[in-house]
């Protein structure tokens, strides 16, 4: 149907704009000179809501600068929410608030403002019990005694991964790796690995439900999260292909074992299945293993079919030490070798010191055996609740890890039922990629239930499983 007459030319028409329109006399053509540029035509009017904007191959012809300065550009712009990719669509102005720029609340800050904590019990944090972490400071103790770390705070020479870790890693690594590196965690890893190779507009998919940070992540670099959907034994292979065929996607982001939020480990015939469905696609998959170490189920990598296009992350926070902010990526030179060069431009490496402590615990007789401990304790914790949950009513499929997701009649009802008595848990809501779900969850961290408690935290689960709002609530469908 043809727009009204009455409509502007830009404004929701099948074409683009010129990008010479868009951006007349622009003298900056830089990513920020860009971005002001159309920011500026958007608070004018010029560019109205709802105007289909040129694509970034189109904007940087015309312009006559590389396709990434104006991608760099419509990713701060679509940060903002100034502009929306809608995939093959096309990139379209949305409906800037009015009033000064704010910068939009994430899910991340939404499962976790910060407010002063007046809850007893704490099961919505998603970390491990610090009393099982193995002993940071008797490693730092010993390797300074042996001297191992003096040579090491003078210098910006040298590799950036220490070779002994790299060595003792490869060993234990779930598929053939060419290149490795260290990050400050899965989600710098994860973050450098998707600048690096997703682009403005860019169709990723992810896990349904999702860890809010990825699509967090996403949304900051204006890629689209396509949902697919999950069962016990992880992604639904139907649902993947049918993902894939629909998008063209850039990326699979995904945790292979004790998936936050679920606990779901993906089995081995599942991930074969996974592998066949993306055989013959160039889909870039990028595994999140942030459980290594506390969860039982062996680790599994897509890349032991597809080798030349998975970067594996393990990260080390949740069984060594958050503090540590240490993760180690494997994968083919092409993907991670961009990510290092550009780091070169940054922080440069991570922490030698650090990654000589992560060693140090990797070999340690009594690190091992603490961290072994660790995974014992939280399958203790997870059994237990389990039971306790099965006597009132409630059965639960056995996840891996720390985390327990809880389906519950109402969201909302559900946690004021648990502050009531003094509990917090986290809102299954940030961890939906669409507002569509067809049921309402909470996130418990089971990791975080005092061991003489468990019978009266399952208690007040039930009771605020079964909790109803005391208004007509209408769900979008």
């Amino acid at each position: 149907m043809a727009p009204a007459a009455s409509e502007p030319a830009l404004a929701r028409g099948d074409a683009p704009a010129e990008p010479i329109a868009v951006v007349a006399d622009l003298g900056d053509r830089t990513a920020a000179g860009i971005a002001a540029a159309v920011s500026r035509a958007i608070r004018s009017g010029t560019l109205e809501s709802g105007a289909r904007l040129p694509t970034v191959r189109e904007m940087a012809r015309e312009l006559k600068v590389s396709p990434a300065t104006v991608n760099q550009a419509w990713r701060a712009l679509a940060a903002t929410g100034a502009i929306v990719a809608r995939g093959r669509a096309g990139t379209f102005v949305g409906t800037p608030a009015p009033g000064p720029a704010a910068i939009p609340i994430g899910r991340y800050q939404r499962l976790h403002p910060r407010s002063d904590n007046a809850f007893r019990i704490d099961l919505s944090r998603g970390v491990p019990d610090p009393e099982l972490l193995p002993d940071l400071t008797a490693a730092m103790r010993v390797l300074a005694r042996d001297g191992a770390i003096d040579h090491l705070s003078a210098t910006y020479l040298g590799d950036a991964m220490l070779p002994e870790l790299q060595t003792r890693v490869r060993d234990e690594w779930p598929c053939r790796a060419e290149r490795f590196t260290v990050l400050d965690g899965a989600l710098d890893a994860i973050d450098r690995v998707l600048t690096a190779h997703v682009r403005f507009g860019d169709a990723v998919l992810v896990e349904n439900p999702c860890f809010p940070p990825f699509l967090d992540l996403l949304a900051r670099l204006g890629a689209r999260a396509v949902p697919v959907a999950m069962d016990e034994s992880g992604l639904l292979p139907g649902e993947l292909a049918a993902a894939v065929a629909a998008n063209d996607p850039t990326a699979l982001l995904l945790q292979p074992r004790a998936q936050n939020p679920t606990g779901v480990s993906a089995t081995a015939r599942r991930m074969r299945e996974l592998a066949e469905t993306l055989s013959g696609t160039d889909v870039l998959v990028v595994e999140d293993d942030h459980a290594a170490g506390i969860a039982h189920a062996p680790p599994r990598s897509l890349g032991a079919k597809l080798p030349d296009r998975t970067v594996h992350i393990r990260s080390y926070s949740k069984s060594h030490g958050a503090d540590l902010r240490l993760a180690v990526a494997g994968g083919p030179a092409e993907v991670l070798d961009p990510v290092v060069e550009r780091r070169m431009l940054g922080p440069g490496w991570t922490s030698r010191l650090l990654q000589r402590v992560l060693l140090h615990m990797l070999t340690d007789e009594a690190a091992r055996t603490a961290v072994a401990s660790a995974r014992d304790a939280y399958r203790a914790r997870t059994d237990a609740l389990r039971k306790a949950l099965a006597r009132q009513g409630i059965s639960l499929p056995r996840p891996d890890g720390i985390n327990l997701w809880l389906p519950v009649a109402d969201e909302n009802a559900a946690m004021i039922s648990l502050a009531a008595a003094g509990i917090k848990a986290a809102p299954g809501g940030p961890f939906e990629v669409t507002d569509r779900r067809a049921s309402d969850h909470l996130r418990i961290t089971v990791a975080a239930i005092p061991d003489g408690e468990i019978t009266s935290v399952a208690a007040h689960l039930a009771a605020a499983a079964a909790a109803l709002p005391t208004y007509r609530r209408i769900r979008r469908g």
